[in-house]
């Protein structure tokens, strides 16, 4: 107890958690277009609460991650040596993170263009197990970076265990409405996908210890959107 108070007191620990917190929010949102997407492709009774379980085990993976960042640390040490060049577990896991988001965007783009038979008379595409199982591994991914990651701005668990916390309730408010807009634009679901198959490039190249900044990847995430918000604008205005 006596800890956390010294913790409470001190102001570089604020400023640490501030920092996290903005953190854990912006790269949350990989994860939520990520799911958003892919329980959109559920019975419209089953989305709700397949976003719901998917956004908790994200909570559940990090916190119960955290409990084990000795071990999560060791994790970027390296394991085998390929042409000159390490390979940490780390780096396996963003690797296949990566691969996964490209082969899920690909093959969601590719639906889209040319829809099975399934799809094209309405009926639900993906089974709510199966959405689950996807959503768990993003969400085993995106843990391991974020938590990595914050373990490099602060030493001290609680701390990073309030700013997962409040990145969570953000995610849990945010994801009815993103989910909502996704399926009313199809045109932000292609927009969407080609996030993912940019995040998944950019996991795969973190894997091969190439340090790509993550603000280059949302400024263009944030252009493009802007870019297809006037798009919107456009179409509605010629409609009316």
């Amino acid at each position: 107890m006596d800890h956390l108070v010294q913790l409470a007191a001190d102001p570089t620990v604020w400023a640490a958690l501030a920092t996290l917190v903005v953190m854990e929010v912006v790269l949350g949102i990989d994860n939520l277009i990520f799911i958003s997407i892919l329980t959109n492709k559920l019975p419209p009774e089953h989305q709700a609460q397949a976003r719901r379980i998917g956004i908790g085990l994200a909570l559940v993976l990090r916190l119960g991650l955290l409990g084990t960042v000795a071990f999560i640390v060791q994790l970027t040490s390296p394991v085998f040596q390929v042409a000159g060049h390490a390979f940490s577990w780390r780096d396996l896991i963003l690797l296949a993170g990566g691969l996964f988001l490209l082969w899920k965007a690909t093959s969601e783009i590719h639906h889209s263009v040319d829809p099975p038979p399934e799809k094209a008379t309405g009926a639900a595409s993906l089974g709510f197990a199966a959405a689950i199982g996807q959503i768990l591994l993003l969400d085993l991914v995106f843990s391991i970076d974020s938590i990595i990651t914050a373990v490099g701005m602060t030493e001290h668990v609680p701390v990073m265990m309030i700013a997962v916390i409040v990145a969570v309730i953000v995610m849990l408010v945010a994801a009815e409405p993103l989910s909502a807009f996704i399926a009313r634009n199809p045109t932000v679901v292609m927009l969407a996908l080609g996030f993912l198959i940019m995040i998944g490039m950019t996991l795969i190249a973190e894997g091969f210890g190439a340090h790509v900044p993550k603000g280059y990847i949302y400024t263009a995430m944030a252009f493009s959107a802007g870019v297809e918000g006037l798009n919107m604008l456009v179409r509605r205005r010629r409609r009316t």
